[in-house]
């Protein structure tokens, strides 16, 4: 039988990603578990992995990859680094039309690459598989309770990517005092928010309803986890119905404001359409009884659905104020700014536990998929481009953007 190879490549994105998709032990794992396969890893000066780490556990190094039938990184690969006529599995950020990436794609169709796009990969009950979603939640709850400690006064967390692990950030979570008048929303239960979840479950803090949140007096920290039918509500005053708001979230709007005035932190997890209702207005953070100071949006979308969300943030400076007198950003610190995290590469903070997190998933469902069978086209459905220099049929949508016409 011949061997498959495939390629982990060295991540090119600027600023560096550290993150892989197999760790060394995996890529063990994986070789003895499929006995036609063979990984060769690029040799990379900044994977959170080292190269020996991956040579120790028998792997192959090079200095290129053309030998790979397969090739898989994290980021978007770089143009120049694009190996026609193979398959790679990477994060594409295309499949939304995204400007910036609109040459890659039209690299890679030119190349005749077949383009297997992580975002897409779905299983039959069309559930995405694999992503970096749970991690995300992870650090970008950690980073709400640094935010507060900050904004308040109240004590000082190491920022996440400076901590060796999540073992060292959840020591550093015992330094948190979550006094009895803390009140957190979360909303979102996807991967984002049941890893935000998996923080915030780790502390004294109470989970209550969303309407005990709103109408009771506490002596305790609590939090509470939204339902969509808990901030959106129809415009026509009807029932809420979760089919008809996914068709049609345009017929809905935000009721988000009430809890405004009872809530000190806001962690956003959820997805956002364009087509949704906006959450938190700025004529909403502008009333005389706003209450919130800290916004750690894990969901980063700019001016989009939070108003405070003016900008992404960086790992090296995650905190930004918005001043909600002005609508526009201020010193974090200041009396009456609500201080924002909105760092969009939060993964990217604990790499090595991400990676492996991520490793778990592609070796439960996309490698055997690849290797083996896939009778729930798995493979097929998240193959964004062929072998043809195509758009397969689930992206023919994408051709006016290929094109330049959108």
């Amino acid at each position: 039988m011949s061997k498959i190879k495939i390629g982990l490549i060295k991540e090119g994105k600027v600023p560096p990603d550290h993150r892989v998709p197999m760790t060394p032990e995996q890529c063990k794992s994986a070789q003895s578990r499929f006995q036609n396969l063979e990984i060769i890893v690029q040799r990379s000066p900044i994977r959170a992995f080292k190269d020996e780490e991956y040579e120790a556990a028998g792997m192959k190094l090079a200095d290129e990859l053309s030998e790979c039938d397969i090739i898989m990184g994290v980021k978007e690969v770089k143009i120049e680094d694009l190996i026609p006529n193979k398959t790679f599995l990477f994060f594409s950020h295309t499949i939304k039309k995204q400007p910036y990436n609109r040459d890659l794609l039209r690299a890679i169709l030119e190349k005749r690459i077949r383009l297997v796009d992580y975002e897409v990969l779905k299983d039959k009950h069309n559930k995405r598989v694999i992503g970096f979603g749970r991690y995300a939640g992870i650090v970008g709850a950690y980073n709400a309770f640094r935010t507060y400690g900050l904004k308040h006064g109240l004590y000082e967390l190491k920022p996440a990517h400076t901590c060796a692990d999540r073992v060292e950030m959840e020591q550093e979570m015992k330094k948190i005092i979550a006094g009895p008048d803390m009140r957190i929303v979360l909303t979102g239960f996807g991967r984002v928010g049941h890893g935000a979840r998996e923080i915030v479950d780790q502390l004294p803090i109470k989970e209550v309803s969303p309407d005990e949140f709103l109408v009771n007096n506490f002596n305790e920290a609590v939090f509470t986890h939204l339902e969509l039918e808990d901030y959106f509500a129809p415009k026509d005053g009807t029932a809420f119905e979760k089919s008809s708001f996914y068709s049609s979230p345009e017929l809905y709007k935000s009721t988000f404001s009430r809890y405004l005035s009872v809530a000190d932190v806001y962690i956003p997890c959820h997805f956002w359409s364009n087509r949704s209702p906006n959450i938190i207005t700025s004529d909403d953070l502008l009333a005389g009884n706003c209450r919130l100071s800290v916004v750690a949006d894990i969901s980063c979308d700019i001016a989009g659905p939070i108003a405070s969300t003016i900008r992404p943030s960086k790992i090296s400076d995650p905190i930004y104020g918005y001043n909600p007198s002005t609508g526009e950003e201020d010193d974090f610190m200041k009396e009456g700014v609500i201080a924002v995290m909105a760092v969009d590469n939060l993964p990217c903070e604990l790499p090595k536990d991400a990676s492996e997190d991520f490793g778990n998933e592609l070796m439960k469902y996309i490698l055997p998929a690849l290797l083996v069978e896939d009778p729930d086209a798995i493979i097929a459905r998240g193959s964004e481009t062929n072998f043809e220099g195509q758009l397969t049929s689930d992206f023919l949508y994408l051709q006016p953007y290929v094109d330049g016409n959108e």
